[in-house]
């Protein structure tokens, strides 16, 4: 009998799941996209319904025509790619050029295991074509905006740019937070606190001056301040009022794609594609101890927070003879996905609970095993019962003007946190047993303490991530790759996992708000991902929803075209060799500087800071570069007869 073909797309499950089916099938890799639109062309028919060109990636070929090859005298084809649009697309997209006249199945698992894969299998399906339109909606989308933007930046602004449908708008999000952070003006104000004692009791109790004369304590200069603290001096402290309630921090959800991106960065200091390409090898499988590989959790881009029945069964189980039946809800947890959730359909999980990370270790990498134990943790924590906290409020008044209040919480039962907790889940150490009410309290110290607004922080891997979700921008399986193309096209920098917009970075954002202002309007970037979803589910024709689309964005293209000017940035000195104006550009390792007169002249350098070299007798000149995650760093310009290296800019007199 004629072995069945199995076409996955990653060559690294090849193994796990030939080994799981047995010898009736034989299992093979697309290695991912093998039919796809044309790098050198935009590849759509826009006067044609939007036909897409697709033709064999260059570098594949050799790929499919193994493919065609394992084919060959094959009945039928489980195409077995990843469980989302993108997947079903990468297997459609094959159908034609290997399985014209035999029997085609479609299969989708969540997780690489035995039984997830057997069942997979029997039920085995046809292709969702309304998740390929919506997929081919999503590409073709993409395509138009990338394609129709991009030249245009490259005439006027400069070569190596891109615009993006998505990654624009991320720009946005960081451009307009640096320049909240340029205007904000800080705010003084004034805090005191002060240090009280009761006799008998152990320690003293620091408390907080709430409110003057019953109203909010709002002390903006040091001389309030001051009055402040010479009045209570006199005097009487007493315990008016003490509150004690009980209160429950439920669990959290299991993670979906942004969350962990979001965790691994906080927890971590993982950015986002890291952190994606670790949990891709989790889930592709390792061989752990005398076992056949497995996957070790369940498909990680999602966005859904479903748990199978049997997952759920499994981990109520694992928690009640684990921890006790204290641990166990009565009613097992349910979370609710976000509006639109789609992609995968269950949150991200250990395939088995009983894997414990310390069980594994030993099998896996230092970056595995910890997103590993993220995620394990995560899980088995999101179905264990509320942590309860006592909280406790004690108010204490001096004379009749001021109030001031100490609060802290004992923790009761860990429940949920015993597993996983956030640096908001420490518990207050201030002791307020002691403290009952009227009671008599000596002031031992008072502490003002001048303080200033703060403005908003820059953008965070974690932070730009959890926005672009609540905002509805994009998908949670491209975030890694938008951050990606910024940091690689210099539109930001990222030093220690904080973003900062760069002048290039700035320059391309005004430009296309400016100029094609829905495509970098936040609310219609994402009721755009609202009217994909509607695609997937068949309510809306993903032709009608991108003729909806171009007539608009055709005439800003076209008004755009003719009204941005040519943009340069003049450089101060004159180049060396023709003596002609220099103009800052803008390449993969940063900004450069070079003649105006190119290519008639094809002086550069690099981009100078003034700064001279700090290596005694050097003499040369700093000059700006960029390492590979995008971060700044100043070198010598003699490199590499001087090697010096400095991550921030020395200050010293200009270079002659």
């Amino acid at each position: 009998m004629s072995k069945a073909l199995v076409i996955v797309e990653s060559p690294a499950k090849v193994k796990t799941i030939n080994k799981i089916l047995g010898a009736r099938y034989k299992v093979t890799s697309s290695m991912g996209h093998l039919i796809d639109l044309p790098k050198s062309t935009l590849g759509v028919d826009v006067d044609k319904d939007f036909e897409p060109k697709m033709i064999v990636v260059r570098a594949k070929q050799k790929v499919l025509g193994k493919l065609k090859k394992e084919a060959q005298g094959k009945t039928e084809i489980y195409f077995a790619t990843d469980p989302d649009r993108e997947g079903e697309a990468i297997g459609w997209n094959l159908v034609p050029h290997l399985a014209v006249d035999k029997t085609i199945y479609r299969v989708v698992f969540h997780e690489i295991t035995r039984d997830a894969v057997l069942k997979a299998f029997k039920d085995k399906h046809q292709f969702d074509q309304k998740k390929i339109n919506a997929q081919n909606a999503r590409r073709i989308l993409d395509r138009i905006v990338g394609y129709s933007i991009s030249p245009i930046l490259w005439k006027k602004v400069g070569s190596r740019l891109s615009a993006g449908r998505v990654q624009s708008v991320a720009l946005r999000l960081i451009v307009e937070r640096e320049r909240a952070i340029q205007k904000f003006v800080p705010v003084e104000y004034w805090q005191i606190a002060v240090l009280l004692r009761k006799d008998g009791a152990a320690g003293v109790l620091e408390a907080q001056l709430e409110k003057i004369d019953g109203r909010k304590a709002d002390l903006k200069t040091a001389e309030e301040a001051g009055a402040v603290t010479r009045e209570l001096g006199g005097k009487l402290f007493r315990v008016s009022a003490v509150t004690t309630r009980e209160v429950k921090r439920n669990a959290l959800p299991p993670f979906i794609t942004s969350t962990l991106q979001q965790e691994a960065f906080s927890k971590l200091g993982f950015n986002a594609q890291r952190t994606m390409m670790v949990a891709q090898e989790l889930y592709e499988g390792a061989e752990i101890g005398e076992e056949d590989p497995v996957g070790l959790i369940t498909y990680m881009r999602t966005d859904s927070v479903n748990i199978a029945a049997e997952a759920m069964g499994r981990v109520r189980d694992f928690i009640g003879a684990t921890y006790g039946r204290e641990y166990l809800p009565e009613v097992s947890n349910k979370f609710k996905s976000k509006k639109m959730a789609q992609e995968a359909h269950e949150a991200i999980r250990p395939t088995d609970v009983q894997r414990s990370p310390d069980s594994i270790r030993k099998y896996l990498t230092e970056d595995q095993f910890k997103i590993y134990e993220l995620i394990w943790k995560r899980f088995i924590s999101c179905q264990m019962a509320p942590a309860v906290f006592e909280n406790k409020k004690v108010e204490i008044s001096a004379g009749d003007r001021y109030l001031f209040g100490a609060a802290g919480s004992t923790l009761l039962f860990p429940g949920c946190l015993s597993l996983y907790k956030s640096a908001d889940d420490e518990q207050d150490k201030q002791d307020l047993a002691p403290y009952v009410d009227k009671d008599i309290l000596q002031m031992t110290e008072v502490k003002p303490s001048q303080h200033f607004t703060k403005p908003p922080a820059r953008f965070s891997e974690a932070s730009l991530v959890k926005t672009l979700e609540e905002e509805g921008i994009g998908r949670p399986s491209t975030y890694a790759s938008i951050i990606q193309t910024l940091v690689l096209r210099n539109y930001v920098t990222r030093e220690r996992g904080y973003f900062t917009p760069t002048e290039l970075g700035c320059l391309i954002c005004d430009l296309l708000v400016a100029n094609f202002p829905r495509i970098m309007d936040i609310t219609f970037t994402a009721q755009m991902e609202e009217r994909l979803d509607l695609v997937e589910e068949g309510a809306l024709d993903y032709v009608t929803l991108l003729k909806e689309f171009y007539g608009p964005f055709r005439q800003e293209l076209d008004a755009a075209m003719g009204s941005i000017e040519k943009t340069s940035v003049a450089f101060a000195k004159p180049c060396p060799v023709c003596q002609g104006p220099m103009l800052v550009k803008w390449g993969r390792n940063g900004r450069f500087v070079s003649c105006a007169a190119f290519p008639r002249c094809k002086h550069a350098e690099p981009f100078p800071t003034g700064v001279i070299c700090p290596e005694p007798g050097c003499g040369g000149e700093l000059v700006e570069r960029r390492n590979r995650r995008g971060g700044v760093f100043y070198g010598c310009h003699k490199y590499p007869a001087c090697k010096h290296i400095s991550n921030k800019l020395p200050v010293s007199p200009a270079a002659a």
